[in-house]
């Protein structure tokens, strides 16, 4: 079963803040801070770019988990595309979406799909339990990009 998450936030500061932000990985685990998130990048940069890969280690569910995703698409500061290459979902792939309203605004869109391992098993626990988990994780993560773009 494929799952589809998908989060819109509108942010107070241009798409480019946004986008960089997005793509900082001290941000990322700084947002995610309560899962002792850490984040190790292919390259040592802090900043990811076009094919770059980055490792996130964290808690959830009581359990510590291990993914790694590359950056699959990137088009400053419109679009980019993560997708897992090594991790806990059969297949995973977040695209970051960014789009100027004028005036200095973004409408920030993170769309997320997910497709869990075990089969029908697998989906059951992906709608009742990893859709609203993972929706719980983008929404605190847009609110902490949203905080930090509006705060610069």
């Amino acid at each position: 079963m494929l799952a589809v998450i998908e989060v819109v936030s509108f942010i107070d500061a241009a798409p480019v803040t946004v986008f960089d932000l997005e793509l900082d990985v001290d941000v990322h685990a700084g947002s995610l801070a309560g899962s002792g998130e850490t984040a190790t990048t292919s390259t040592g940069r802090r900043r990811l770019g076009a094919g770059d890969e980055v490792t996130f280690r964290a808690r959830h569910f009581g359990l510590r988990w291990r993914m790694t995703s590359r950056i699959s698409a990137y088009d400053p500061p419109h679009r980019f595309v993560d997708e897992q290459t090594r991790g806990p979902f059969r297949a995973m792939r977040h695209e970051h979406l960014f789009e100027g309203l004028g005036a200095g605004r973004t409408r920030m869109t993170d769309r997320m799909t997910i497709r869990a391992p075990f089969g029908p098993l697998g989906a059951v626990v992906a709608r009742i339990v990893l859709v609203p988990y993972l929706e719980k994780l983008l929404t605190a993560r847009a609110a902490h990009i949203k905080r930090l773009a509006e705060s610069a």
